[in-house]
């Protein structure tokens, strides 16, 4: 069980494609039109500063040192978020319309995605 589940965290993608963002972390997935995401208050974080952005509580998702992937409750009011967390001094931080819901991503270049995005948005 111990090594399905260290392969399942090599299993990790960010796609953007026809207006969806689509991410894939272990044995969880999350898609989200890009219409949802609120970007214009989207950044780039650190979490060891926005300890309100760290996840806390996991309510559908598995998490090790240095991994966290899928659904968890976050220290902020407990929000809800589907994470994707490597390196936690580099993480977009995506907020969805709805204001209950998050992603937060870490990724090699953020910002690209992040202008992807909202070139993507119109």
């Amino acid at each position: 069980m111990l090594a399905v589940l260290l392969l399942a965290t090599k299993r990790r993608s960010v796609e953007l494609h026809d207006g969806t963002l689509d991410v894939r972390a272990a044995l969880f997935r999350q898609r989200v039109a890009v219409a949802q995401l609120d970007l214009d208050r989207a950044r780039i974080v650190d979490l060891a500063e926005r300890t309100e952005l760290r996840p806390v509580v996991k309510t559908g998702g598995m998490s090790m040192p240095g991994f966290h992937a899928g659904r968890f409750r976050l220290r902020e009011k407990f929000a809800k978020a589907f994470c994707l967390l490597t390196d936690r001094r580099r993480v977009l931080w995506l907020p969805l319309r709805d204001g209950k819901d998050q992603l937060l991503l870490s990724l090699e270049q953020p910002q690209a995605l992040l202008d992807a995005l909202k070139g993507a948005r119109g």
